[in-house]
């Protein structure tokens, strides 16, 4: 079964995966002479960065996400299809989907990457983890039930495995999460839950490295520590998670942690799709490319952003995977797909590095530009700057700016809703359910 996409005499560009990457890359072509399809499991963009606001109750989800189809309203050319892609077929030149197939004339995979247990399938099937909108809003759901049902609860040791919380992955979200976890401890529990004292509650940041936010400077790592230790997380660095059973984590020095909730934020894998060869997947499922994105061997097909590695000599496991690098990836690839059809020959790609950052509270960030190092209240400025201008849609802007500056202001959140959806239940004249 075809998608269903209209006959064209423009040549075909098959974009898989509307996140910064393939956005953008569908974006800068919506001009050019190509018939562009956009697939994506959602019809939405989702603003990654600020998944763990929504998950702690600073956001509503709407002010971080972004529909495919209002972006590409005045673009004819451009086709949206909600779709996931399962293979490809490289010889014949077609996309298989959960929902039909679909022929190309070049095929640009940009599906990202997802979470990597690392073969812990006892972790996998009981963690929750931060991946997108719905998970962030699972998560939010999760934190509130159990701070409801630890009210319910009788004693202070039945209490804590509502109360107790863990996240393993000292990376930029496992920071973010732990930080905007103590403040909530520390600013709303007194207020709004006051039946139980915020000291029953632990939060435990696990880290298998030697230091938090291992991407950046080692300054900035020792800041980020430190933050959190003023917040009262307990950081647990060189320390190996291999089991949790739903009360307790087993670390392995033979530690037991007990907690009932993990938040596995440890490690990625690219995504993968079926029908690309074996010597074309590389470290941490990444597909190889060329300096032009191109896939290993294959002339028609080009892979951008996390489900890429571009290995060379002096970096053997390519460029970060973190936004700029898929946003990059895509602003080249798109000249190139022009220059392409012009006969001319193909830029190659080079990284350009703009910084990290990464907030870990009120006033408190550390920044890793390319000359400086430094944390604090300027870095958190800078932090919520760049978050705020990366969003797409004026009305976002204004609403994550707004909340902000409320949140900021009252020391409060006012988006804590526990939304289970569900259909709507059917009662009886006598009140009874039907």
């Amino acid at each position: 079964m075809p998608l269903n996409i209209p006959n064209s005499m423009r040549k075909r560009i098959v974009i898989v995966g509307g996140g910064f990457g393939g956005l953008k890359l569908a974006q800068r072509l919506k001009k050019a002479h190509f018939q562009i399809v956009l697939l994506d499991r959602h019809n939405f963009h989702q603003f990654q960065p600020l998944f763990y606001q929504v998950a702690m109750s600073g956001l509503e989800p709407s002010s971080i996400s972004f529909p495919l189809r209002k972006l590409f309203q005045h673009s004819p050319h451009i086709h949206i299809r909600v779709a996931k892609a399962r293979g490809v077929d490289l010889s014949a030149k077609r996309l298989k989907t959960d929902e039909g197939t679909i022929w190309y004339d070049y095929l640009i995979l940009a599906m990202g990457a997802d979470t990597n247990f690392y073969g812990l399938s006892e972790i996998e099937s009981r963690a929750m983890t931060l991946k997108s909108t719905s998970e962030a809003l699972y998560l939010r759901n999760q934190i509130l039930n159990d701070y409801e049902k630890a009210l319910k609860s009788e004693s202070v040791d039945d209490r804590q495995k509502y109360l107790d919380i863990a996240i393993v992955g000292g990376g930029a979200t496992g920071v973010e999460l732990a930080g905007s976890l103590a403040e909530m401890r520390k600013f709303i529990l007194p207020k709004e839950y006051q039946e139980f004292s915020a000291k029953e509650v632990d939060i435990y940041l696990i880290q298998s490295n030697s230091r938090l936010l291992p991407g950046m400077s080692e300054k900035s790592s020792e800041k980020a520590l430190r933050y959190l230790e003023n917040l009262e997380v307990e950081v647990e660095l060189n320390a190996r998670v291999d089991g949790f059973d739903g009360q307790q984590i087993s670390l392995d020095d033979g530690r037991n942690i007990e907690v009932g909730k993990v938040i596995w934020a440890a490690g990625i894998c690219a995504n993968q799709l079926e029908g690309i060869p074996s010597d074309a997947i590389g470290p941490g499922r990444r597909l190889r490319v060329d300096q032009f994105n191109r896939l290993q061997d294959v002339e028609d097909v080009f892979v951008i952003g996390d489900q890429c590695i571009m290995e060379s000599e002096d970096k053997p496991y390519g460029d970060p995977q973190v936004a700029q690098t898929a946003i990059q990836h895509g602003l080249l690839l798109s000249k190139n797909l022009i220059r392409l059809e012009s006969g001319k020959k193909l830029k190659p790609f080079s990284y350009k590095d703009k910084g990290m950052l990464a907030t870990i509270g009120r006033n408190k960030a550390v920044a890793d530009l390319p000359r400086f190092h430094f944390g604090g209240y300027f870095a958190w400025l800078i932090w919520l700057v760049v978050h705020l201008f990366a969003l797409i849609g004026t009305k976002n802007k204004l609403f994550v700016f707004l909340n902000w500056t409320w949140n900021y202001l009252t020391y409060d959140q006012s988006l804590r809703l526990i939304i289970n959806p569900h259909r709507q239940e059917k009662y009886s004249d006598d009140g009874k359910t039907g």
